[in-house]
């Protein structure tokens, strides 16, 4: 398992005090008021406040007290150690502990690698074959179990074949 968690990119700064505008990575932009600290390119910040808006959270840090300082942060990935950061919730998973899992029909039939997650109102799951690229939604009746520990997702077959895209 990864021992940090990306939560969020920088997208610019916001207003002349150093407040940054982020593009979270998370279900929820409200997990990010449970941070106390947060990793920019490795470097920690303490949190001094947040609030979220429009899909995007306002983050101030210590030691960003201006826009000048706010601006040279822009497009950083956001980062928190794991065991800082919640839980998720039932039937919801991290992206970093999906990348890397086999996927099989429920037949056993092997798919592929899992490589990469997009965020969409369904996740948009990319898969690695011998072939190349295949992408389908982690819609409700594709996706029929994941197993974090065995790195294994099992997919419907069928349901697959219907929305896949190569």
């Amino acid at each position: 398992m990864v021992e940090t968690l990306i939560v969020g990119v920088v997208l610019k700064p916001q207003g002349i005090r150093g407040e940054l505008k982020v593009k979270p990575f998370t279900d929820s932009a409200e997990v990010f008021g449970t941070f106390k600290r947060v990793f920019l390119d490795g470097e920690e910040y303490k949190v001094l406040s947040v609030r979220a808006g429009d899909g995007a959270v306002y983050l101030s840090l210590r030691g960003v007290p201006d826009r000048n300082a706010a601006e040279l942060l822009r497009g950083r990935e956001v980062t928190v150690p794991r065991d800082e950061a919640p839980e998720p919730e039932e039937g919801s998973y991290y992206i970093a502990d999906l990348l890397g899992s086999e996927v099989v029909t429920e037949e056993g039939e092997r798919l592929g690698v899992l490589t990469d997650v997009r965020q969409a109102a369904t996740d948009i799951y990319t898969l690695r074959t011998e072939t190349g690229e295949i992408l389908f939604p982690a819609a409700k009746g594709v996706v029929e179990s994941v197993d974090i520990s065995a790195a294994r997702i099992v997919v419907n077959g069928k349901r697959f074949r219907e929305v896949a895209v190569l």
